[in-house]
Parts: structure tokens; sequence; C-alpha cells
């Protein structure tokens, strides 16, 4: 039984540590079993990973982002990383799922999760509650030389801004001119609640770290999506 139980263990440790490595996309795109990422078709039970392996590798940003129509963006060259900020594989975006959205510098995995996240969470949620389309997007920014904000546990840690792995979302304009503001909907009733609340809940299933104004103060304008190695939807 003792045997059978280290034996247990180590598989454990196996698993978790090939899981990690997938997870973070530190394995080669070529070197795994999974199909490339297709903004147009992705595969739900892995699209995390998928997204992931776009993390270092810069081909496979290249083919894509120039290979699918939803999404408007061109590499950018790296910036050699110095006291925890920098970035690697980052794109400049002009345009995600139909939406004008302006981000001078993005990591390519952040830039595919938006993308994603606008064509399959945010366009149907607009067009079910409002019978429009999301012509904009505004945001705060992306690339941040700082620490994490609002939380003494993390206040430490350099955020996921240093490495323009996180974007900060403020709000949506809609056809017609409407515009749904974080700040000044979030905590109301109606339609643009409903709108916020759908378009935060899904991205969590295309970044790991999704917050909104119910985490806590310093959100209170914002949603904070990034692909850290935190897993926070809130």
């Amino acid at each position: 039984m003792r045997r059978f139980l280290i034996r247990a263990f180590f598989a454990s440790l196996i698993i978790g540590a090939v899981c990690l490595v997938f997870r973070q996309g530190l394995l080669p795109a070529h070197l795994t079993p999974l199909p490339r990422l297709d903004l147009e078709n992705p595969l739900p039970l892995v699209v995390d990973w998928q997204v992931a392996e776009l993390r270092f590798d810069r081909r496979l940003c290249r083919e894509t982002i120039t290979q699918s129509g939803l999404i408007k963006a061109r590499q950018i060259p790296d910036k050699v990383r110095r006291n925890g900020c920098g970035w690697t594989n980052a794109v400049k975006m002009s345009e995600a799922g139909g939406a004008s959205i302006g981000v001078n510098r993005v990591s390519c995995q952040a830039a595919a999760a938006v993308a994603l996240w606008m064509q399959y969470v945010v366009q149907p949620a607009a067009q079910r509650i409002f019978g429009k389309r999301v012509v904009s997007v505004a945001n705060y920014g992306t690339y941040s030389c700082r620490n994490i904000v609002g939380n003494s546990f993390w206040q430490d840690r350099r955020s996921e801004h240093a490495s323009a792995n996180a974007i900060d979302i403020s709000s949506f304009r809609i056809e017609g001119g409407n515009t749904v503001s974080v700040l000044k909907h979030w905590r109301t009733k109606g339609k643009k609640a409903e709108f916020l609340r759908a378009v935060h809940s899904g991205a969590c299933s295309y970044f790991r770290v999704a917050l909104s104004p119910d985490f806590n103060a310093a959100h209170k304008d914002h949603f904070h999506f990034d692909r850290g190695i935190l897993w926070t939807c809130k």
C-alpha cells in the first residue's frame, strides 16, 4: 500500500509538472500534441493552453494574427526585461472582434484572448441585449512597470502589466453612440449592467484573471484581464 501511495504521489507530481509546462507555454508549440489555435474555431476544452502557446513563439503569433479576420495587429520588437519590466512577443493591436481597440503593446497571447473574448462573448452579448454590435472598446492601457496594486498580499509582486500581459477595459461604445461604462453602470440595474456582467463573466473563459469592481476599490472603473500564472474570476 505504501509503495502504491508513493508511486501515486510521484505520478501526480509528474502530471502536475506537465500541466504547468503546457499552461505557461513553456513547451514549443511544434512539440505539443495540441492543434494550433484557430481564432475562428477555438476548442473550448484546450483553448487556454492553445493561447498559452503564443507566449514565446513569434512565428506562431504571426501566423495566428495574420490568418484571422478577428484581429488587426502587428508584431513589435521585444523590450529586454529589466527589474521585472519589459515584454516578449508582443503586438500592437487596433481591432478585435470587429471593434476598434487601440493598444500599443500587449503580449500576443493576451491579444488573442481579447479577440476571442470580443468575438464569442462581447459581440453576442451586445446583440442579445441591445440588438446592436460593439464598435469600439476603451482601455486604460496594458504595459506599466509597476507592482500589483490594491492587494496587500501581492504588493511586492510585479503586475502582469509589467510584462504587457494584461489589459484594463473601461468602456464600450455600441452602434448608434450609446456608451456602457464600467464606472457608471456596473452597480446599476438594467441592460447596461446586464451587459457588463455578461462580458466580465465570459472573459473568464479566455483570461486567467478577470477582475471587476466587485474585487476591490482599485478596480472600481475598469475590468482587469490578464494571462498570468494566477487564476481568479471575480
